[in-house]
């Protein structure tokens, strides 16, 4: 399964060129972000991801980088069901998760030209 695979930290086989560049950034990023050179988001423009895919793709891992650092750093306490070994949801809610991805990536293929300020989408 795709969830236990990222749990275990090995790159699940059923991922596709796309979300497998996608992944491929993601964990560069995390592991080695001083490592990242422009090849980097030429793989990712390769795999067919546009300015504001990739700059969207950057964010949330550095967010998450983020937080995890500030918990860590903070000593925070993991809830039941987050800690190591324990990273399984529901069906539902993987379900729910996946239905939320396919409605973004619709919402990201309109026309990457910037807007002025002001300017509605």
């Amino acid at each position: 399964m795709l969830g236990d695979a990222l749990a275990r930290g090995r790159r699940p086989t059923a991922l596709g060129a796309r979300d497998g560049a996608m992944l491929d950034y993601a964990v560069k990023l995390t592991r080695d972000p001083g490592g990242m050179t422009a090849d980097d988001v030429d793989a990712l423009r390769a795999a067919g991801f546009g300015n504001r895919e990739i700059l969207d793709i950057c964010q949330i891992v550095a967010y998450y980088s983020y937080v995890n650092r500030l918990a860590d750093g903070l000593g925070v306490e993991l809830e039941a069901g987050w800690r190591e070994g324990e990273l399984t949801l529901p069906r539902r809610e993987f379900d729910a998760l996946r239905e939320a991805r396919r409605c973004a990536e619709v919402r990201s293929r309109r026309p990457e030209e910037p807007r002025t300020p002001g300017e509605r989408a």
